[in-house]
């Protein structure tokens, strides 16, 4: 018996591991090499690909890849159908798996539904990207980013381990 469940439309593919007290819903793929912590959770007809680290307490939502060169580290929050990419051009008649970008979203960041993630960028610690949003570059850390292209319209406020906090 797994200390994690997964739902039995959903797979896990040989090779993945998967923390304690996780959960993955309905119709979701976690592919091998992915490594995903404990107490994370998974909505329906998420992906998550090889070679991807995901921290630990990370809510993923419906409708979400994540695609190798990602990185979520803890307590990272996906809002529904928001898009991550690895490649900067992408062409189906050429293979560019060698040119993946990494991309980071650090410890506390919120994205919001529908926003997109450009690779290579990385999201600072606790900041707050809108739905909708497309970022193409890096967020500082308790950053709130709106628009297209996302651009900083305020700082972040909320308490952390007890501490209220925001970079000015």
């Amino acid at each position: 018996m797994s200390d994690f469940f997964v739902h039995e439309s959903a797979y896990v593919d040989d090779g993945a591991v998967i923390g304690k007290g996780t959960k993955v819903w309905h119709f979701s793929h976690v592919m091998p090499g992915a490594v995903i912590g404990e107490r994370c959770n998974l909505g329906q007809n998420v992906v998550i690909m090889p070679g991807t680290r995901i921290g630990n307490n990370v809510k993923i939502q419906n409708n979400v890849s994540i695609y190798e060169g990602v990185e979520l580290e803890d307590d990272v929050f996906c809002g529904p159908s928001c898009v991550f990419t690895n490649v900067m051009n992408p062409r189906s008649h050429i293979s560019r798996k060698h040119e993946y970008r990494r991309t980071v979203v650090r410890h506390g960041a919120s994205i919001g539904a529908n926003a997109t993630i450009v690779c290579g960028t990385t999201l600072g610690a606790f900041c707050f990207i809108g739905a909708g949003a497309v970022v193409t570059s890096d967020v500082p850390d308790f950053a709130l980013m709106v628009g297209v292209p996302a651009r900083r319209v305020g700082w972040r406020y909320e308490e952390v381990a007890g501490v209220l906090r925001h970079v000015e």
